[in-house]
């Protein structure tokens, strides 16, 4: 692949999307042009491929190459144990403001493309052997595709509940608040009082987050002592959602 042939694809490719460039992602899946085929080769940056085709690289295509974006992913995966999905993302970067936006990683299109750049990745680089599995088990389940490859379906919620006039707080994960806070309360001498709800396509990675958060003061379980400055953090989340 020369490089002439590389940068006449690019302009194809962008005539086809109205004239914008596409990320390097989008551009190896619509073309078969390769990362390998150019990075290293005739640039060391996609931008650069960009603007030496006549046009100015968009701020996403300049800030973030793939492999480093996808090594981002991978090392937070490796970090949570799985698959993150956007609201995993969205709770990285608050925390990390190093961290990409959860919209730079819908550069890869729909989500059975995301996961196989994602798989040949972690096989090239040590370190990242359990997130290949995890994304081998993904690739083996059948799932409807779409455009984003970080979209969950199920909505579920994850709650905050103080026992009665207690320092003693919950926090949860149901798929259904009302019939959840009840069960609650027949276990407990004290009276049931609901706090905060957060809407999450990911109740399990964000019951996770806020159980982390919290560990140094847990009680038992998924009791802990919190302060009202804990409990206004938790309070600012209303919906979590990809």
């Amino acid at each position: 692949m020369t490089k002439d042939q590389i940068i006449e694809a690019i302009r194809h490719a962008a005539s086809s999307n109205g004239g914008v460039p596409l990320g390097s992602a989008r551009f190896e899946a619509a073309t078969g042009i390769k990362h390998a085929d150019w990075f290293g080769v005739y640039w060391a940056r996609w931008g650069d491929a960009v603007r030496e085709a006549g046009f100015e690289p968009n701020q996403m295509q300049g800030a973030y190459e793939s492999p480093e974006l996808l090594q981002k992913y991978a090392e937070l995966a490796r970090e949570l144990g799985r698959l993150p999905v956007k609201g995993d993302l969205r709770i990285k970067r608050r925390s990390d403001k190093q961290f990409p936006s959860d919209k730079v990683f819908e550069r890869f299109g729909k989500k059975a493309e995301f996961v196989r750049q994602l798989a040949d990745f972690c096989r090239s680089n040590d370190g990242f052997e359990s997130v290949a599995g995890w994304c081998d088990k993904y690739a083996s389940i059948p799932v409807a595709d779409g455009p984003s490859p970080l979209k969950e379906v199920a909505v579920g919620y994850v709650y905050l509940l103080r026992h009665g006039t207690r320092r003693e707080y919950k926090i949860g994960r149901t798929n259904n608040q009302l019939r959840r806070e009840g069960e609650i309360g027949i276990e407990l001498p004290e009276k049931i009082v609901p706090i905060h709800i957060i809407e999450t396509d990911d109740p399990s990675g964000v019951e996770a987050y806020w159980h982390r958060r919290f560990d140094a003061k847990r009680m038992k379980n998924e009791w802990f002592a919190l302060s009202s400055d804990d409990v206004r953090a938790f309070k600012r989340w209303r919906r979590i959602n990809g």
